[in-house]
């Protein structure tokens, strides 16, 4: 029985996923994964092709998580102080969210984020210190000093 060396073009049930190389059976490639589309079959060229670009995709994420860790060591060296109107026994008139921690960040630091990667389990309502978390990468996760102060 031959077997095909297939490039898969979409998550395949049992199979694997999109852009995974799998070795099936003839014919399984003939009869069900070509004429649906689900995958093509690899060649020479092809396959230098997919190594060149998981070579440059390694590349990129390396020097993501450079800058990731750069971007850490600055955020982690400051203590971030948001002020705001304070009422009774330290309570604060409204509260701390995520998005107001990543404009804090952005005025002091110039680093632009996301507000989803903010760790914040939910959203500060007392004066007082807070360390947060921020998740600038799933390998790099910063920890900021945050003060919170009456205005």
């Amino acid at each position: 029985m031959k077997k095909y060396k297939v490039l898969l073009l979409k998550d395949v049930d049992n199979l694997g996923k999109k852009g995974e190389i799998v070795e099936v059976s003839d014919g399984y490639a003939r009869n069900y994964l070509f004429p649906r589309g689900l995958a093509q079959e690899v060649t020479e060229g092809m396959l230098k092709s997919i190594q060149e670009q998981k070579l440059l995709q390694q590349k990129k994420e390396e020097r993501a998580i450079i800058k990731f860790r750069k971007d850490k060591e600055i955020l982690e060296k400051d203590t971030f102080i948001i002020r705001k109107k304070v009422g009774e026994r330290g309570k604060l008139f409204g509260a701390i969210t995520s998005k107001d921690i990543v404009e804090e960040i952005q005025k002091k630091c110039k680093i632009s984020l996301d507000k989803k990667k903010v760790l914040l389990e939910e959203p500060i309502k007392n004066v007082g210190k807070y360390e947060i978390e921020i998740r600038l990468h799933p390998q790099v996760i910063a920890k900021i000093k945050l003060e919170v102060i009456p205005e």
